[in-house]
């Protein structure tokens, strides 16, 4: 069986990522690309399903439940490569695993070092293409083992010798102090040859060496947070597709929102309602680059008819994102169905609109391309919100219940018009102001009116629901009213003594998400909800309970600093989809709201001082960071 969410890790080059157990099991990963088909699948199945694990040879094998050795890991500061320590009475063994940042197709490596004494280890490759279903055929090919089916092919380069048992690939060896032992795992299309292997000592080393001159751009020096940030922001490199500049919301599929339950989607897509935050976290961070590549993907993502416009797309801009369950996949912990693909991104959400439109207003000011050719996009857009914001949507959350009017919908639709204002006002396009302005002043009397329960004196879910929801700490946040109108601080008080648990947030009232979504069972608290009330106490001035709920926040992180998307308070467990771009965007955002050096102005002086900070000219830049790589001689291996 899976491991809790909390005991894996991430590694990855750029282009996908693997998740990695505290066992020394790789569970998770899909070749070539994030969203392609898996090869290992034990984290939503189990270990008929795929996986490479390299532990002791006393260790339990997957599935069985039992003790394993002592085990510590760490990530090598500054990078994504991870070691982890098996302690056992024989002697200390260390897995170092990584992903070369990618020249051209993906590699895994996986270097074996006695620290002390002796140890016995065992290796076992399971690949089983097709989200765990297909069995390939394994053979060897001049030193390589490799393992093909259909357009798929894995090569494993090794010195150890490997045999077949039980349709796995299996290595029984020792290693003593100061002896290391690598393993090379390659994926290739079917019908080229194998490519040669990296050396798997060198591998590590150029990776920790990129990571580290990656991870050195960081401006955040002065931040008490700094540690967090960083971490955070390796993290959404890590799920950032390299070519493109796509961000995707998670590594994995499936992951559930509570265990045992249904609530399972598959988050290997880029969302627009991560838009703004997004890019507000990468220019804090001192990411410009990224920020640059992200916004670059946004444009050419939403390009075409508005009223088309998607709520996600593929790591490269793909709308054909069909959803299918995988029927032979339990499910982890037994939560199914197991899905592929997202009915969501077929979905009307309106506040996509303000997400883009806000988005390339805050690149605009923070000096990436003042005067690019966005405006007739951003025109278009706006044309289309004018009428579209009387409509009911789907929401934020992609509820697949009826569609409503939504607060928080009808919010973000008045911030697409509102910047759009401002960029007339602030750079002077062309466009119509005072029909704009227009619309937009309606927007704000009708969530006033409908959206705000007065005998509550707080904003709700929908127009005329008693229902709160955590979307609508955003009203602050993207300034559709100030920090100090009672409305907020209400608002805030309503989501503080109804909608949370432990102090946590939900996204809305579990007793009545059957009605609001149509699905069965609760979910956890949504992490970036949390993240989004301590920016709210930090806006209204109760900066103690800020802190107090962000280092709270801090603390559900697991021993390598990654977060899921939510965290189940009666478990106590991380749940949803992992690690969860949404939740590190959300944290950094809000480590920079809480230690900068003015923190009384809190998120929305932050968007002011993010607006005020100006980019070095283009030709000053740095190139993309996605494509600078360490230069090192990568060297055949030798025996």
């Amino acid at each position: 069986m899976a491991q809790k969410v909390e005991d894996y890790a991430v590694i990855g080059d750029t282009h996908t990522a693997a998740i990695v157990g505290r066992d020394g099991s790789i569970d998770w990963l899909c070749l070539p690309r994030f969203d392609s088909a898996s090869c290992f699948a034990r984290l939503v199945g189990d270990e008929r399903n795929g996986y490479w694990r390299i532990a002791p040879a006393a260790s339990p094998k997957p599935g069985r439940g039992e003790a394993l050795p002592a085990t510590s890991r760490r990530y090598v500061d500054g990078t994504l490569v991870l070691e982890t320590e098996f302690q056992l009475e024989s002697g200390t063994v260390r897995v170092t695993d990584c992903m070369p940042v990618r020249e051209r197709l993906p590699e895994i490596v996986r270097v074996v070092e006695c620290t002390s004494g002796r140890v016995e280890m065992r290796m076992d490759l399971c690949v089983r293409f097709g989200y765990g279903s297909v069995v390939p055929w394994a053979r060897r090919l001049d030193g390589l083992l490799t393992t093909v089916a259909g357009p798929d092919a894995l090569a494993l380069w090794t010195p150890v010798h490997t045999h077949g048992e039980d349709m796995t690939t299996v290595a029984e060896f020792s290693v003593s102090a100061g002896q290391r032992v690598p393993f090379v795992l390659s994926w290739y299309p079917s019908h080229e040859q194998p490519a040669r292997p990296v050396d798997g000592h060198y591998g590590v080393q150029e990776t920790i060496e990129w990571w580290q001159a990656w991870s050195s751009q960081a401006d955040v020096a002065d931040s008490p947070y700094k540690d967090a940030i960083v971490r955070s922001a390796i993290t959404l490199k890590a799920l950032t597709y390299a070519p493109t500049g796509g961000i995707v919301a998670a590594v994995t599929t499936s992951l559930p929102e509570a265990l045992g339950g249904s609530r399972n989607w598959d988050y290997r897509y880029c969302w627009l309602r991560d838009a703004t935050l997004t890019l507000a976290a990468l220019m804090a961070a001192g990411y410009h680059a990224e920020a640059v590549a992200w916004r670059d993907w946004l444009l050419r993502a939403v390009a075409g008819d508005p009223s088309k416009l998607q709520i996600m797309y593929g790591p490269a801009g793909e709308r054909d994102l069909a959803e299918r369950e995988v029927p032979w996949l339990a499910g982890y912990e037994s939560s199914a169905p197991v899905r592929v693909g997202n009915a969501a991104a077929g979905q009307y959400q309106l506040d996509v609109y303000g997400e883009v439109i806000s988005a390339l207003h805050e690149s605009r000011r923070g000096g990436i391309d003042p005067a690019g050719p966005t405006w007739d996009l951003e025109r278009a857009l706006l044309e289309f919100v004018e009428d579209g914001w009387r409509q009911p949507d789907d929401g934020i959350w992609e509820v697949r219940g009826p569609r409503r009017h939504f607060t928080h919908s009808k919010v973000m639709a008045w911030v697409a018009l509102d910047r759009a204002v401002k960029e007339i006002e602030e750079f002077g396009f062309d466009g119509p102001v005072e029909r704009w302005r227009s619309a937009r002043d309606a927007i704000h009397a009708e969530v006033l009116e409908k959206g705000f329960d007065a005998e509550r004196n707080t904003f709700t879910q929908y127009y005329g629901s008693k229902e709160l929801d955590a979307s609508v700490l955003m009203v602050p946040m993207v300034g559709f009213l100030p920090p100090d109108d009672p409305r907020v601080a209400g608002t805030v008080d309503a989501i503080s003594r109804e909608l949370t648990h432990d102090g946590f947030v939900l996204r809305y009232d579990a007793a009545n998400a059957a009605e609001v979504d149509g699905l069965q069972g609760r979910e956890g608290a949504f992490l970036a909800c949390s993240f989004w009330l301590a920016d709210n106490f930090e806006l209204i001035g109760r900066h103690d309970d800020a802190v107090a709920l962000f280092d709270r926040l801090l603390g559900l992180r697991n021993d390598l600093g990654l977060l899921s998307e939510e965290y189940d308070p009666v478990a106590r467990r991380l749940v949803g989809n992992f690690p969860q771009a949404f939740s590190h965007i959300s944290l950094i955002n809000t480590a920079v709201n809480l230690g900068g050096d003015d923190t009384a102005s809190g998120p929305h002086g932050q968007r002011a001082r993010l607006a005020g900070r100006k980019l070095a000219p283009p030709w000053r830049r740095p190139a993309p960071a996605h494509s600078r790589h360490v230069a090192v001689r990568r060297r055949h291996p030798t025996p």
